[in-house]
């Protein structure tokens, strides 16, 4: 038995799979299309039910590829039944895409989530009333607090096994005869769910006009008879009104208030800060930059920068840093000295060296193991192990990021940020809703670049694909996690994590404004969206979320970066002619011959001089199969905390060429197909030209520090006075323009 979740977005469809579903979902695309496709399976019934989530839709209508989907699913696909999730707190809203969806020949279940929400404000909706109106179950439930749930899907259960018949709401009104007229030659072409199909005809409806020509000419005669003077011949103007006035006159009494849903609430009141004009931007930075420090800094609430607690016992010294410091402590001990640690480290720190000392241990157990002195035992502890260990080590810190993004995500917040954001990035071409998937940046670049596709505007759509990789994903999290820990003892790392994400969003607003400056005017569509209620997130879907991020690492884990890491083993150990044996120095390698070469390529951008500077340059390369084996080769090569010996501004440097050069073949992949040709090779040109520029000028702008403060701040003043400058140029240009 399949059942279908469709409903508006916002309405808690998505709480209520999770709670559905647990651990049986997974997600994937929708054939032919980049919208995301849920899958799970209901299991507390006589038999198990899959669960499908559509997309969060306003109406049927063709305009947006989740509406496509969802119309096709429920039209084509034939679900045993729909259950129609309705918000509550807007009764009237949600029902517009409840009326389309009664016209299909489905069983169909109301879900009136959140009314818990409701009764907490006083409120009472006449459920009973509104069954007997629409003709069809309604229950009431609160996803996010898992209550109605199993009664819902029992009458899900039994609805799923009784056939239905559209109906329709047009039942008494000028349109009537019209619809029954094209309903019959509908059934006369054998045309399933014809009521559907004969509303969304007369609306006009472009698939409906396209797929149904032969009716045409039929119903022309009825159609002349019709008034649309007072929607200026829009008929699909005219019929949502009609369905407004139908739900207005029907329901509006159905809910009552006594406190009142639409006075001051909660979130209205959160909302005049964290959506100020002035002070929303700074706070989101906050936000940000605490989540940055309780996953990165080695000095929580600074402890020891600005109170110098420091602490000396063994023991907790063992235990905060996963027994790192076991070894120095025993010498420090024995030398009579006294053990020190400076503050306490993050909770992300914390779980990170506990990590590396599960999987040192690993590694060690294995390595007593195997016989010394084999090329089998080299591949496997020195190569493919030490690789894994590097990303691994890491792993509690990536969920725990990804933990905190859901939480904003989960809460509300996010939502906000992509208003906020609208006001700022329209200016520069881009809309709030270009923003979202930016944001989905943070987590993915592919996803966000297929999040694209719902951009209508072409020169929007590949003007955002260029900027998401900027906004830095979880795979580059182990590059900064790796270089904070080495910066640590000049500065704090949590500072330098938090100014690498906001290093990725200004130079994508930069990249913006040149791209207006010199190209085409775009033309930015209006941005709508709701913001949903304030929230307190469900456990249940944060760790839904975490397993799905999990899963996603083992399986690049165990596919491409293992591949990848092993490649790397093989040229890092033998020469070209490696029919001799292994190398007993890396430095005679093949890959170091590589390395070499292209060193003197990046030169001017600080971080490949030196001995070790062919090492930075293959690490770097070896990130375009994923960006996590950056840290995996650094690892192979011998390069970790303790031996990198870069200056801040080469290691500042580093991590801008990462972060701005090529993404992975999966996302350059997913950029080709999601771009126009031409857009494409833009976008490839300014990765790499935007990487490398950055690169050289962070680093020589680190060496104007090391000469004199005052070079460094004269240098920065430059910068920021041509980027107002530049912003100037654009906003002029825009109002010529207009």
């Amino acid at each position: 038995m399949k059942i279908a979740l469709a409903g508006n977005p916002n309405c808690g469809k998505t709480t209520l799979f999770n709670s559905l579903t647990g651990a049986t979902a997974h997600v994937g695309n929708w054939p032919g299309v980049t919208v995301d496709k849920k899958e799970g399976w209901y299991k507390k019934l006589p038999e198990h039910i899959q669960i499908v989530d559509l997309p969060g839709i306003y109406s049927l209508s063709p305009y947006t590829p989740e509406e496509i989907v969802s119309r096709n699913f429920i039209v084509d696909e034939t679900p045993d039944c729909v259950i129609n999730v309705i918000d509550a707190t807007n009764l009237e809203r949600n029902l517009y895409l409840t009326t389309q969806i009664l016209e299909i020949d489905v069983p169909v279940v109301i879900a009136l989530n959140m009314m818990d929400v409701v009764q907490k404000h006083g409120g009472t909706i006449d459920v009973q009333t509104i069954e007997q109106t629409l003709q069809v179950p309604v229950v009431e439930i609160s996803a996010l607090k898992n209550e109605g749930i199993a009664q819902l899907m029992k009458v899900t259960y039994q609805e799923a096994k009784q056939p239905r018949k559209g109906t329709s709401l047009f039942t008494d009104t000028t349109l009537t005869t019209y619809i029954q007229c094209v309903q019959a030659k509908m059934e006369q072409q054998n045309v399933t769910n014809s009521l559907f199909h004969a509303i969304k005809w007369i609306e006009k409806d472009r698939i409906e006009r396209s797929n149904q020509e032969v009716v045409i000419k039929d119903t022309e005669q009825w159609e002349k008879k019709i008034d649309t003077s007072a929607f200026d011949g829009d008929m699909e103007g005219m019929i949502a009104d009609a369905r407004y006035q139908y739900i207005a006159q029907s329901f509006a009494k159905m809910s009552q208030n006594k406190k009142g849903l639409e006075s001051t609430t909660t979130s209205d009141r959160m909302d005049r800060v964290l959506t100020h004009r002035i002070w929303s931007i700074p706070l989101f930075l906050l936000v940000m930059f605490i989540v940055f420090h309780f996953v990165f800094s080695e000095d929580l609430f600074f402890l020891n920068g600005l109170f110098g607690i420091e602490i000396s016992n063994p023991g907790w010294i063992n235990f905060l840093t996963g027994m790192g410091y076991e070894d120095i402590l025993a010498e420090t001990i024995e030398n009579g000295e006294a053990a020190v640690l400076a503050g306490i480290p993050s909770l992300g720190v914390f779980l990170q060296n506990w990590m590396g000392w599960l999987t040192g241990s690993v590694i060690d157990l294995v390595s007593g193991i195997m016989p010394e002195g084999t090329w089998y035992t080299g591949l496997i502890c020195d190569g493919l192990l030490t690789g894994l260990d590097a990303i691994f080590s890491f792993l509690p810190q990536i969920l725990l990021l990804f933990l905190f993004i859901s939480i904003l995500e989960d809460s509300g917040y996010m939502a906000r940020v992509a208003f906020i954001m609208d006001r700022a990035f329209r200016k520069f071409g881009l809309s709030g809703k270009a923003f979202i998937p930016l944001l989905m940046g943070f987590g993915c670049s592919v996803p966000a670049m297929m999040a694209t596709k719902t951009l209508e505007d072409e020169k929007e759509r590949d003007l955002a694909i260029r900027l998401s990789p900027f906004f830095s994903c979880g795979a580059k999290a182990p590059i900064w996690a790796m270089l904070a820990a080495v910066v640590a003892g000049s500065f704090l790392g949590d500072i330098f994590v938090f100014s690498i994400y906001v290093l990725g969003i200004v130079v994508a607003i930069v990249s913006a404004l040149l791209m207006r400056a010199f190209g085409k005017k775009v033309d930015v569509p209006p941005f709508i969206m709701e913001l949903p209620a304030y929230h307190m997130p469900q456990f249940k879907n944060l760790m839904a979320h975490l397993w799905e991020k999990f899963k996603h690492f083992i399986y690049k884990a165990s596919t491409i970066i293992t591949a990848s890491i092993i490649v790397i083993w093989f040229l890092s150990n033998f020469q070209w002619a490696f029919w001799t044996g292994m190398v007993d120095d890396i430095s005679e390698s093949m890959l170091a011959d590589l390395g070499r070469v292209l060193q003197y390529v990046f030169y001017p951008c600080g971080w490949s001089m030196g001995q070790d500077g062919w090492k930075y340059t293959v690490a770097s390369i070896t990130g375009l199969i994923a960006k996590e084996d950056v840290v995996g080769t650094m690892s192979t090569l011998g390069l970790t905390e303790d031996t990198i010996a870069l200056s801040n501004a080469a290691i500042y440097a580093f991590a801008a060429y990462n972060l701005f050069t090529l993404p992975c073949f999966a996302a350059v992949a997913t950029a080709k197909s999601e771009s126009t040709k031409k857009g494409f090779l833009v976008t490839m040109a300014w990765w790499l030209g935007a990487s490398y520029v950055l690169s050289m000028v962070i680093f020589w702008m680190g060496k104007l520090f090391e000469i004199g403060w005052y070079l460094g701040l004269l240098a920065i003043i430059v910068l920021v006075v041509a980027m107002v400058l530049l912003g100037e140029f654009v906003v002029k240009k825009r109002k010529v323009a207009k």
